[in-house]
């Protein structure tokens, strides 16, 4: 008779599920649980702050597998006032796919068996498993104990042969289509067949933040450059795994065409429809729809031309936006702005470095101006704006890269200071595990905008600065590359191109050691200003907005 505890169950379990890492923080009762993961072969990396590691699941709409596993009171002190006694499994359960306790050491096997294939089939998302503490240490006969190989891989579906030749007669009679590629189509890994659909098809396509690299963001096809000019003027958008929500504005005017037709590709069904009713939804996996569109693309052998007054207008306004961006980033003054600090990061960054961005100023312009050229190679914030994520993702990304590979793809997380400040402590985690990361913090001394250090001393001398600084205001010219050597990083105070340029490479030569440069630009440095025209149903009549995006 061998006995085994929960704690090797556990690990064991996951481990034949294929989980090769484990981000977290332990703590009793699941200490155990973490020695027990690395006993069978998975690697644990420990984090500073439990919203490192969490965030994954707490920024729901993300829509990543992710399997959280927590420890909570014992069984027999339920009800009585445990220590941190909470209905964990119930709260989870809200904002999770799957949230459950197994009732006995014999059921643990089976119950992260179906949190793994949760996570994974359908549309992916977070799962919960809660471990009570009396039962990491209780042993079992492993002979009672029934082992769970692998699940399969999430089945694929396919869409209906006649909404696919609608489809295709929608997009044949469209003056203005748009393709928008969403995060749904990087995670489907649809690259392949969705580049070949572009240019067989020759239209245009938009992607979303994490749709990027999908398709080359220096595609000809591409025109995130027009973003507005597109999504306003278009009118047959396909959209390919993402969601009319906020981020693309619900699919409303004044930001949409009110007559827009929508074919709708997405793998779960509860999606179709939501803010606008499409006018062809094609259900089932994104990489397998676009098969079947590129397959009758072929037959037909039809070409959206490229000789057309949308090609001409969305070309003239790519042209227009890149000379408005280029003056921008091209200014000499010190200190920098935002686009000028881009502009010369991009000209530095591989070509195959994953890029992770959050921030507000620093995320969006950021993602105009980085380029991403492969797919899955962007993280940033997500649908919530969830800011802290930055550093939890580079730390994953690189404990991947650097265990898979001899020195890997670069891993360059792109940071507001707003942003580096929910996570900071976690230079450490980098530090600890020598992960090569390099951080540049953007740092404009606030949340949005903020104050050079003259004006913070004149406001410190007219009294108390909880009355008097702005609440978007943070330290001027905090020293953020100070807290990366503290714990042994390189750290670079950046105020000019030159010294940004020398620090950037610097830290990209660099395969030992984590680096952070702190990037001081202008306080008052903001987002170009927009010009929306929105074309009412008098197509004689236009309005202009003026705003910012």
């Amino acid at each position: 008779m061998e006995e085994v505890t929960g704690a090797q169950l556990i690990a064991e379990s996951l481990k034949s599920q294929k989980v090769e890492y484990m981000f977290g923080i332990v703590g009793v009762p699941i200490i155990e649980v973490a020695m027990a993961a690395q006993a069978a072969g998975i690697r644990y990396v420990g984090m500073r702050n439990e919203q490192a590691p969490a965030w994954w699941c707490l920024d729901l709409d993300s829509f990543m597998p992710v399997v959280v596993i927590g420890g909570s009171s014992d069984q027999n002190q339920e009800t009585a006032g445990a220590f941190q006694e909470f209905p964990q499994v119930e709260a989870c359960r809200l904002y999770s796919k799957f949230s459950a306790r197994p009732s006995s050491l014999e059921a643990i096997p089976s119950v992260v068996e179906k949190a793994v294939r949760t996570s994974m089939y359908g549309r992916p998302g977070a799962c919960y498993v809660d471990i009570a503490g009396d039962m990491v240490n209780a042993k079992v006969d492993r002979s009672k104990v029934r082992v769970l190989s692998c699940c399969p891989t999430p089945p694929v579906s396919v869409a209906d042969q006649g909404a696919i030749t609608e489809a295709i007669s929608v997009l044949k009679e469209a003056k203005r289509p748009l393709v928008i590629i969403g995060k749904g189509a990087a995670y489907g890994r649809a690259e392949t067949a969705l580049r070949e659909f572009v240019e067989m098809s020759g239209l245009p396509f938009l992607p979303t933040p994490m749709g990027k690299g999908v398709l080359p963001d220096d595609h000809p096809n591409c025109v995130a450059a027009a973003r507005s000019r597109a999504l306003l003027q278009a009118d047959v958008v396909l959209l390919l795994g993402a969601r009319l929500n906020w981020m693309l504005h619900f699919g409303l005017p004044p930001r949409f065409n009110p007559d827009v037709k929508i074919i709708q590709v997405d793998l779960c069904a509860e999606e179709m429809g939501n803010n606008v009713r499409p006018a062809v939804a094609l259900l089932g996996d994104i990489n397998a729809i676009v098969t079947q569109l590129l397959e009758r693309v072929h037959e037909d052998g039809w070409k959206y031309s490229s000789d057309t007054e949308w090609w001409s207008a969305l070309k003239d306004k790519i042209a227009a936006n890149a000379k408005i961006s280029k003056a921008l980033a091209l200014q000499s003054t010190v200190p920098m702005n935002y686009y000028t600090v881009f502009h010369h990061v991009s000209q530095l960054l591989p070509p195959d470095c994953i890029i992770v961005s959050e921030g507000a100023n620093t995320m969006d312009i950021g993602r105009t101006m980085l380029n991403n050229y492969l797919p899955r190679h962007r993280l940033d914030a997500g649908t919530f704006g969830t800011m802290g994520v930055g550093l939890g993702f580079a730390i994953a990304a690189a404990t991947v890269e650097k265990s898979e590979n001899s020195k890997g793809q670069r891993i360059v997380c792109v940071e507001g200071d707003s942003a580096f400040g929910f996570s900071g402590m976690e230079v450490e985690t980098m530090c600890r595990y020598n992960l090569p990361v390099v951080i540049i913090v953007v740092n404009n001394n606030g949340i949005y905008s903020g104050v050079d250090p003259e004006t913070w001393k004149e406001m410190a001398k007219m009294g108390d600065l909880t009355s008097i600084a702005p609440p978007v205001t943070l330290l001027p010219e905090a020293r953020y590359d100070e807290v990366m050597t503290a714990f042994g990083g390189r750290g670079f105070l950046v105020r000019t191109v030159e010294e940004l340029r020398s620090a950037l490479q610097i830290s990209l030569d660099d395969w030992e050691r984590p680096s952070l440069l702190n990037v001081l630009i202008d306080p008052s440095s903001d987002r170009k200003q927009q010009v929306y025209i929105y074309v009412l149903p008098n197509p004689h009549v236009q309005t202009s907005v003026h705003m910012h995006i």
